[in-house]
């Protein structure tokens, strides 16, 4: 009979199946609504209590930086008003320094050799891909939209940018990889500066010349002979702020010497997990701090702003091209990646980050986030310490998608707002600069634009056109962090999804080893007793 309606059994029992499903979740979610209680709101309301109280702050923190606009503060009350922000801002900083040691020292020397190895790989393969994506998508989108259509006569110019050779750039990306003095890593970076020297340049001349001109006047052979010549040279010099990049290196490095010890490093691995723990406790402190903070920083940036509608005309498309590559790799890219490697739900993963998220956006470091994104990774999504030890600290250095991502945005605009028509092998130069340079932006405030001029200058672009963006980098800057920041802790989960096997064995060789020692120090303890009570047999004999 169903043949001859034209009906398949197999789709129909398929149907029915999916309608079941269906209709037994729609009654399960019923029965979970119906039976939800006072006391179940108020567990609810205490468990993320931080996260609503840090999103009710930036809510609040843009309402009134709006609201207090019209009364045109001066840059002193400005200061003054966002105090605890800059000091929300500090509490963080003075945390980063140790939690990066002790962390990776903690999550390297916590592995074997063998484990970490293939740990590193993993992390180092997804931030390589994760960025080429990102850079990717923002040649794409801003080839698409074409936010610089024009000329940029009247556009806004701000501030002034500082000349950089790709060359030395590179250089000292691995000169600070080897800093000489690991306590002058901890405040300072090593940074090539140029100053203008003049060079005695030899002259090649006719010799019977040179031998008349002697004979009349040596004042003047000594003219032709010799000659300044003025040039710019580089020179060694430092800037302020943490060289994470060192402190990684030698942390990794001491982490994996530790870790071959065994039981002579123990007594070093049991201080920094020690140290990690209570920095860790000091975190949980400074996040009952943290609403408020993130409050005034918002507030504090919003009433800061000069002009509002500086960011009209061009400078308002090429930010909309710029949030919506971000959205991309945020919203589709990451979570997708998440899930095609994972089988789980990126969005429960997510959705335990958002006060990492809300923090990124309110102090625009993923340095300074990086103590709430440990607390989130560990606490609420339970990724294993081993990995966040290691592929969080790592990550808040090298891996920045969302610099990376508007970097080759920006240096596309800037050559469409010249007129300056890019050819594909100059597109592709763009995108290798661009995540070059991302990997030695710093985790600090507005370090893409430092970097931006290796990429405009591996082109030919002017880089005083620089100077025309720096009027909404403040707000695109918090807005790539929060993308930088959700490519570190996405990278966390699914390194820890594909280390899981590795992390098992390693457990269970820990447990071996326990129950060996354990087994060898009893017949120590026993031969230490028996030898205590032959003793005073022996003194007795010999009386």
């Amino acid at each position: 009979m169903t043949k001859g309606n034209g009906e398949d059994p197999k789709t129909g029992s398929r149907m029915e199946r999916i309608q079941q499903g269906v209709r037994k979740r729609t009654l399960l979610a019923k029965k979970k609504v119906q039976s939800i209680t006072k006391d179940d709101v108020k567990s609810y309301l205490l468990r993320n209590a931080f996260v609503l109280f840090t999103v009710i702050a930036v809510i609040l923190g843009v309402i009134l930086g709006f609201s207090l606009r019209p009364y045109k503060m001066s840059y002193r009350e400005v200061k003054y008003f966002s105090f605890p922000g800059e000091l929300l801002m500090r509490m963080l900083q003075m945390l980063v320094l140790p939690l990066i040691v002790s962390s990776l020292v903690t999550g390297i020397a916590a592995l074997d050799s063998k484990a970490s190895g293939k740990m590193g790989v993993r992390a180092v393969v997804y931030y390589m891909s994760t960025t080429i994506i990102a850079v990717l998508i923002g040649i794409i989108i801003v080839v698409i939209i074409h936010p610089g259509k024009g000329t940029k006569e009247n556009m806004h110019r701000e501030g002034k940018i500082e000349q950089v050779t790709a060359a030395d750039a590179f250089l000292d990306l691995i000169r600070n990889m080897f800093p000489p003095n690991l306590v002058e890593a901890c405040f300072k970076q090593f940074k090539t500066n140029y100053e203008k020297r003049m060079f005695k340049v030899g002259i090649p001349s006719n010799d019977t010349s040179t031998v008349a001109s002697i004979i009349s006047n040596v004042s003047e052979a000594m003219e032709t002979l010799t000659q300044l010549k003025e040039e710019i040279v580089p020179v060694p010099g430092s800037v302020n702020g943490v060289n994470a990049l060192g402190l990684v290196v030698f942390s990794i490095s001491f982490g994996l010497v530790i870790g071959s010890m065994r039981e002579q490093g123990q007594a070093l691995k049991d201080f920094f997990d020690s140290l990690n723990e209570a920095i860790m406790r000091l975190v949980a402190l400074i996040m009952w701090y943290a609403p408020l903070g993130i409050l005034f920083l918002i507030a504090g940036k919003i009433v800061e702003m000069e002009d509002m509608g500086v960011i009209g005309g061009q400078l308002a498309m090429y930010t909309v091209t710029v949030i919506i590559g971000l959205l991309i790799h945020a919203v589709i890219v990451l979570p997708l990646l998440y899930f095609l490697i994972t089988r789980k739900n990126p969005w429960v993963f997510i959705g335990g980050l958002i006060q990492a998220l809300v923090t990124a956006l309110g102090t625009s470091s993923s340095s300074a986030t990086l103590p709430v994104t440990f607390k989130c990774l560990e606490e609420i999504n339970g990724v294993d310490k081993r990995v966040t030890r290691f592929v969080l600290p790592v990550g808040a250095t090298i891996n920045m998608d969302g610099t990376a991502l508007y970097e080759a945005l920006a240096a596309i605009f800037i050559a469409q707002v010249n007129n300056f028509d890019l050819n594909f092998g100059q597109i592709i130069t763009i995108s290798i600069t661009a995540t070059a340079a991302s990997i030695g932006a710093a985790g600090i405030p507005q370090a893409g634009l430092v970097t931006m001029v290796i990429v405009l200058t591996s082109v030919g672009l002017p880089t005083d056109d620089i100077t025309l963006i720096i009027a909404v980098d403040w707000f695109l800057d918090r807005l790539r962090t929060t993308t930088n920041v959700l490519g570190d802790s996405i990278g966390a989960g699914i390194v820890e999804h594909l280390s899981r096997h590795e992390l098992k064995n390693r457990d269970a060789e820990m447990g071996n080893s326990v129950i060996e020692e354990n087994e060898m120090k009893k017949p120590y303890q026993l031969i230490s007793q028996e030898n205590e009570s032959e003793k005073p047999l022996d003194s007795e004999t010999k009386m």
